[in-house]
């Protein structure tokens, strides 16, 4: 009777993990694409690290996601971290300095 319940238990973590590695790629890619598109002045206009800098975190947290294969989520976190606070944060000030309109 207690080797019944956990009988879903390795479909949900492969779906999960799936799911989790799908996101972290495409955030990141997304991410990656974006910064390489850039001007490298600009990310020296909003004070953040250099556009080298930015490519290198993303692509390495990238390539080693894809690499594992999600399998270590914890670098696939750390990844869609980093993307997102590049895509959150250093986007829309690339954006502002760009063509001046504000948001997004």
């Amino acid at each position: 009777m207690a080797t019944s319940t956990p009988i879903f238990f390795a479909d949900v973590r492969y779906y999960i993990d799936v799911t989790v590695f799908l996101v972290a790629v495409i955030v990141q890619a997304i991410a990656l694409i974006h910064c390489l598109t850039q001007r490298g002045p600009g990310f020296q206009a909003l004070g953040t690290l250099p556009k080298g800098a930015w490519a290198a975190i993303i692509a390495v947290c990238l390539v080693i996601t894809v690499l594992t294969s999600g399998r270590i989520l914890m670098i696939s976190m750390i990844g869609i971290a980093a993307a997102l606070i590049y895509l959150l944060d250093v986007r829309p000030g690339l954006k502002d300095l760009s063509d001046g309109k504000g948001l997004w």
